[in-house]
């Protein structure tokens, strides 16, 4: 005790108490400041005199820190250790220390003086520090099946108290059995800060399922938790099956490069195999795959594949090989005459059951048979074969020839025009002559061996015209009467009037004769000619011929 200490307590009266109070505790963080209240902060007696800390040193002896009077607003440092340059003291007269560390853990008492008490308060410190890192170490890039494989480490470094690490699988915490699962904790102080690491290794012994197991680390401790995920593992076992796969798009066709497969279970998979091809065995290393160039239809059967590594570990496949044969009779182009006849012939030979279909320019139609042939017989014959996506296809394109004929041959009037259109079959194309020619532009079609051509013709008297077809085969004649136009029409008119006019004329200049005769025959009947009996002077026949001249009149 120092000197103010002394004179301060020969105040104190006899009747003065010294009361010892129980021990509380206060919590701090590490490298933070510790503030310990006295008397768990209640309020200061009003007669206080002053206020002293101290502490037990480690090897048991008393410690002062400081003392504040209440008359005085500055306390008074009296440690002379490493307390010098952290402790103070407020206005409540709590202890403040700065920088707190383990060594701050320990029992520190508060003295307080009044004029009529002497209290102390005992109060516990702990220092508390949460994990600076929780972290996976070691970790493994793949688990074993059924066999334990260490995970990783999980390390909670730095703490006080010491940190529990748990595990956990898809959330759910993995509980230590010595078996599949096994968990080896370990503890390590910092002799300097008195910090703990706390480390914890698991072994696991995987199965297929947990390709996809999210493994976590947690780390629990008083001032917190704290996670530390690992992402999903490769889970490595042995192959327990192997299964031998044909990679083709459709059916196999002959002539296509075929792939052979050979896929096992295990992981990592296994890089080595055997393929039997018929009668020969042949290694594969770094591959899963052999390929058949231009397999033929004579490669079809069975097919097998193993492990390199263990061959009895093997799969089998049948292949069968698509093939079509196809022959046609004819092909490619026949020219025929009109009435001739034509065979056709189609034989295949395929592996299985196939579709044949006919088409005709592109149309379907019936497997062809050909008898007298007609010009509606040409055309471009296409034979498809088809089974299992494969397609064979054959033809013959069919020309019909024959000498051309006229089939009709007609007349139309246009205003004053004449249009002439004859039509004629024939094949090649026929040409067209006419014995008249065509007072505008000639027009010709041909369409499936049927030819038309057409002219204009105005004639100013009546015509015969011919239309004569011809090609290398021969020709055709046919004949039309063609008659004038309306202006020969209407002089036809004008002549039939003037016959007519003339024909009237005439008969009445025959009129006028015959009244001639009778004025003549009456003059000389008057005279007594004919009652005399006087001869005339004419001869008897034209007696006659005049007699009859008036009985006709």
């Amino acid at each position: 005790m120092n000197c103010v200490s002394f004179l301060l307590l020969t105040f104190l009266s006899a009747d003065t108490l010294l009361q010892v109070w129980g021990t509380e505790n206060v919590t701090a963080l590490y490298g933070e400041t510790i503030v310990i209240p006295c008397n768990g902060g209640a309020p200061v007696p009003e007669d206080i005199i002053f206020v002293k800390w101290k502490y037990d040193k480690d090897d048991g002896t008393p410690g002062d820190l400081l003392i504040k009077q209440a008359s005085n607003e500055q306390a008074t440092v009296q440690a002379t250790d490493d307390y010098a340059q952290r402790v103070s003291i407020n206005d409540k007269f709590s202890l403040l220390i700065t920088q707190a560390s383990l060594k701050d853990q320990k029992e520190f008492t508060c003295m307080m003086v009044s004029v009529t008490n002497l209290k102390e308060y005992s109060i516990s410190v702990f220092v508390y520090k949460k994990p600076s890192s929780v972290q996976i170490m070691d970790k493994s890039k793949a688990l074993q099946k059924d066999k334990p494989t260490t995970v990783g480490t999980c390390v909670a470094a730095d703490a006080n108290p010491p940190a529990t690490i748990t595990w956990e699988k898809n959330g759910k915490p993995l509980t230590a059995n010595g078996k599949a699962v096994v968990i080896t904790p370990s503890m390590k102080l910092d002799p300097a800060s008195g910090l703990s690491t706390t480390s914890s290794t698991l072994q696991y012994a995987a199965s297929k399922e947990d390709a996809a197991a999210v493994f976590a680390c947690v780390s629990n401790h008083e001032l917190g938790k704290q996670e530390t995920y690992l992402e999903p593992f490769t889970i490595h076992y042995p192959s327990e099956k192997v299964s031998l796969q044909v990679l083709s798009k459709g059916p196999i066709v002959e002539g296509d490069n075929v792939t052979l497969k050979c896929h096992a279970d295990g992981n990592p998979p296994p890089s080595s195999f055997f393929f039997h091809i018929k009668a020969q065995k042949m290694l594969v290393e770094n591959s899963d795959t052999y390929t058949l160039n231009g397999i033929s239809r004579e490669a079809g059967g069975e097919y097998k594949c193993s492990l390199a590594a263990d061959e009895k570990m093997e799969a089998s496949r049948t292949i069968v090989v698509n093939y079509i044969d196809l022959s046609l009779t004819p092909t490619g182009k026949i020219v025929k005459v009109v009435g001739d006849t034509l065979p056709v012939k189609m034989e295949k030979s395929t592996s299985g059951d196939a579709d044949v279909s006919w088409t005709k320019n592109g149309r379907a139609v019936k497997e062809p048979e050909f008898g007298n042939l007609t010009y509606a017989d040409a055309g471009f014959y296409d034979c498809e074969v088809s089974m299992a996506g494969l397609i064979k296809r054959q033809s013959f394109e069919l020309v019909v020839e024959g000498k051309p004929e006229i089939t009709s041959l007609i007349q139309n009037r246009v205003d004053d025009a004449t249009v002439l259109t004859c039509e004629a079959e024939g094949v090649p194309q026929p040409s067209f002559t006419w014995s008249a020619n065509s007072t505008t532009e000639e027009k010709i079609s041909y369409t499936n061996g049927r030819a038309t051509h057409r002219i204009t013709l105005i004639p100013k008297v009546n015509l015969t015209v011919t239309c004569r077809v011809s090609n290398k085969l021969g020709e055709d004649i046919r004949t039309i009467s063609v008659s004038s136009d309306v202006k020969e029409e209407s002089k036809e008119e004008e002549d039939q009037s003037k016959v007519i006019v003339g024909v009237v004329a005439g008969l009445i200049i025959a009129a006028a004769m015959v009244g001639l005769i009778y004025w003549l025959y009456m003059k000389n009947s008057r005279q007594g000619s004919w009652k005399t009996g006087e001869k005339e002077l004419g001869t008897l026949d034209e007696s006659k011929k005049l007699e009859e001249n008036n009985h006709s009149v």
